[in-house]
């Protein structure tokens, strides 16, 4: 059987050359594909700095798909994944409609109070709301939980480690009364952690994760439970990989994965 005959290119004298064959173009972001390859790249990315930072346990990958087409989520659960978050009731009330009742919704935007039934009666699949921040909000969300008679919702108390006034969240130092708040008069309700979500360009300096460090190291004291047991929910596609070094159990990547953010109707 014949070599195979690689490419050639002619010189201005006269002589040929060989040069190497194309490769193949890299599928676009906000393409199914694209998503697709995305997805793994951040995947593999994970696994290098759970590696690098000796973490005990990889941490969850929440693909935040805000905007974005049920397609492109779609897309993704197809490549294998199963855990998306949302910032608006509507939509992700809408999309867990659309797409397949196995997948995990984490909301991980503002939430009013007066829409917290709605998220969690309309949602098929919620399995935690990352945004609490007031006694109201829990026990609206109880409310509604325990109405529809559903497992515990998985709650995580926000803190605002920026002290941006534009940010959402506790002050350092008032998650630890909230969470025993929803430990010991919210039954519908399982508290899972803390989150915060960083600087204006959704990246954190080290600062504001050891600030979420201490705020968990106060609430497992006030709640007389181990340290490990309380999820720090900190890191997007800015700084995951800095978050994972200082020991986040959930990172929230959403244009890494699904590619620029189409502009929200309306605005």
């Amino acid at each position: 059987m014949a070599a195979p005959v690689e490419p050639t290119t002619t010189t201005s004298a006269g002589s040929s050359e060989t040069t190497a064959p194309a490769l193949p173009a890299k599928p676009q972001a906000n393409t199914p594909s694209g998503v697709q390859e995305a997805l793994l790249d951040v995947k593999t990315r994970i696994a290098a700095a759970v590696t690098k930072a000796a973490a005990p346990r990889e941490p969850r990958l929440v693909a935040v798909s805000k905007l974005h087409t049920a397609a492109l989520v779609k897309a993704a659960y197809d490549a294998g994944h199963r855990c998306f978050g949302e910032n608006y009731v509507q939509e992700l009330v809408d999309k867990s409609q659309d797409l397949p009742e196995d997948i995990q919704w984490h909301f991980i935007g503002h939430l009013q109070s007066n829409k917290a039934k709605v998220l969690v009666e309309g949602c098929r699949g919620l399995a935690a709301v990352e945004t609490v921040d007031s006694e109201k909000l829990a026990n609206k969300l109880n409310a509604a939980v325990l109405s529809l008679k559903r497992e515990p919702l998985r709650v995580y108390v926000q803190v605002n480690t920026s002290g941006e006034d534009s940010k959402s969240g506790l002050e350092p130092g008032q998650e630890a009364a909230l969470a025993d708040y929803i430990v010991k008069n919210c039954e519908g309700l399982r508290f899972g952690g803390l989150m915060t979500i960083g600087m204006p360009d959704y990246t954190s300096k080290p600062e504001n994760f050891i600030c979420l460090q201490e705020c968990r190291r106060r609430t497992a004291e006030a709640l007389g439970m181990p340290e490990e047991e309380i999820e720090l929910s900190m890191g997007m596609s800015g700084d995951f990989e800095a978050a994972i070094a200082m020991g986040s159990n959930n990172v929230r990547v959403g244009s890494t994965i699904f590619g620029a953010r189409p502009k929200k109707a309306g605005a």
